[in-house]
């Protein structure tokens, strides 16, 4: 089973999400990850958490799969892309060398 780095990218800063967002809006919006964490189950090695940092990225998660058309599968409903002007990328880990 191949293990996935997800970036999770948008226009706007994690922490600027979180301060702009109303106590129901959060609510939603947590109840929407943790639907998705309960649909995706056993793939989710690290849930991960939002980031504060320079750039897009806003967030990661650490996720398993088979392929890497059953990651996109499984990631094709995130509720990360409802949010506008948002991304999300997958980068598998690579085997090291001697380990």
């Amino acid at each position: 089973m191949a293990k996935y780095l997800i970036l999770y990218r948008s226009s706007t800063s994690a922490r600027e999400q979180m301060s702009s967002a109303s106590p129901e809006e959060a609510q939603a919006g947590m109840a929407a990850w943790q639907s998705w964490g309960q649909k995706a189950g056993p793939a989710i090695v690290d849930f991960g958490a939002p980031v504060d940092g320079e750039g897009d990225i806003t967030g990661f998660s650490i996720l398993e799969a088979d392929s890497r058309s059953a990651m996109d599968e499984l990631l094709a409903d995130h509720p990360h892309r409802q949010a506008p002007g948002a991304q999300i990328d997958a980068y598998e880990f690579m085997a090291m060398p001697g380990m």
